[in-house]
């Protein structure tokens, strides 16, 4: 199974943009912003330069793959004056709008702390020159490592936060959360314990709104009819094991019940529909012995009007599941053993049962899996949450117990457990 922590990027991005101050950089800088030669002088010009540097968007995060990216819009404006009583006269201003970009690839170490694998950086779509006379003054070296001291503590609280989601610690409550049994059906009375026993992270992905990622919890399932097994003592969450790709397929066997009572029943009514002969159906039994199933048949003459009269015949054969149907049939139908001698209709009763004899399974099964998938989706304590969702399904064996046949039919699916933020 699967054990999910969600982030909704949304909320993220919010929580992500209270730590980015409003106003990123106040300019305040003396550059030199005339250097020309008019007539036969040099003319030198130092000019003041005042402005600021906003943030002018919130914070917009999408996720792709397994990589988060982050944008946000920023708008410049600036104006210069000549720094003297000489140079006063001389202005220039500017505009400039850029966009900052970030990118994450958060990975988890073996000792369950989160690397955000996180860079940064911003690209101006109108940088920000001061116009002077013709000139034009470069005021990135000035407005770019105060932007860069903002993002240096995004980042930081960025880490900060990462180590505040305590991701160990919910592990672990993922971890024995999958401990707990679980109750599949109510009749027959179905349950499912489930054992973990490796852990291993199964990577990070991301769509438009959701940030999850996954780690694969690794062991066995055991489905138990009537009373519940045994219940299972939680261990500790394990170290991290190999990291894989994605986490793999939950197999479960689901049990779907035929009664003997049901065998007997198609066995009297295929019985009944031959034509009349020498020889009357009286009574039918049906029960396993040595891995077969047994049909014992007793057989009277037709015109014996005692209702106890008759001989035994036993039959020996097997099941024959068609998983593409969801039925079973009677095959490889042998005489076994009877009592006297042998009754000539024998033969086309034997006949008719390998035909006529079919028992539907089809509404068991998909009653059986409704209600498996039902109980699979659960509200968990703790914030987590389950859901399951078994899809493919396929016949496994055939089981024949004492009190009926139980078909053993191997599902497949997803389970996870859920924590959403």
């Amino acid at each position: 199974m699967s054990a999910t922590i969600e982030f909704g990027l949304p909320a993220l991005a919010k929580a992500i943009e209270q730590d980015i101050p409003k106003r990123l950089a106040t300019i305040d800088e003396r550059v030199n912003c005339v250097h020309r030669r008019v007539l036969m002088f040099r003319v030198n010009a130092n000019c003041d330069v005042f402005g600021f540097v906003n943030r002018t968007s919130g914070v917009s995060l999408y996720g792709r793959g397994d990589h988060v990216y982050g944008a946000v819009s920023i708008y410049g404006a600036a104006e210069g004056q000549g720094a003297n009583r000489f140079t006063a006269r001389i202005r220039g201003q500017t505009e400039a709008r850029a966009t900052i970009e970030a990118e994450a690839r958060p990975a988890l170490r073996k000792d369950w702390s989160l690397d955000l694998n996180f860079s940064e950086s911003f690209h101006w779509s109108e940088a920000p020159y001061l116009h002077v006379l013709g000139r034009e003054v470069d005021l990135a070296p000035y407005v770019e490592p105060r932007i860069r001291t903002q993002l240096a503590r995004v980042r930081s609280r960025a880490l900060a936060a990462a180590r505040k989601l305590n991701l160990r610690d919910k592990a672990a409550a993922a971890w024995t959360h999958a401990f707990e049994p679980m109750k599949l059906a109510d009749e027959p009375p179905v349950w499912l314990q489930v054992t973990p026993q490796a852990a291993a992270f199964a990577g990070v992905r991301a769509n438009d709104k959701v940030l999850f990622g996954s780690l694969e919890l690794s062991g066995s399932a055991v489905t138990s009819i009537g009373q519940q097994g045994a219940s299972v003592t939680p261990t500790s969450l394990p170290p991290l094991g190999t990291d894989v790709t994605a986490p793999g397929t939950f197999d479960v066997i689901l049990p779907v019940r035929l009664g003997y009572d049901a065998i007997k029943d198609k066995i009297s009514q295929a019985i009944a529909a031959l034509p009349a002969q020498d020889s009357a159906f009286r009574e039918v039994q049906v029960y396993p012995s040595a891995g077969k199933l047994v049909i014992g048949l007793r057989l009277a003459k037709t015109s014996d009007s005692d209702p106890n009269a008759g001989q035994w015949s036993y039959l020996s054969g097997a099941l024959k599941v068609d998983d593409t149907s969801k039925s079973v049939a009677l095959a490889d139908l042998d005489l076994a053993a009877q009592d006297g001698e042998a009754n000539p209709g024998l033969q086309s009763i034997v006949a008719q049962l390998k035909q006529a004899v079919n028992i539907d399974y089809g509404v068991s099964y998909q009653n059986l899996l409704m209600a498996a998938n039902q109980r699979l989706t659960r509200p968990l304590k703790d914030g987590f949450r389950m859901e399951g969702k078994l899809s493919s399904v396929q016949f496994d064996k055939a089981l024949l117990l004492a009190d009926g046949i139980t078909l053993a039919l191997r599902a497949s699916g997803e389970l996870k457990i859920l924590y959403g933020m």
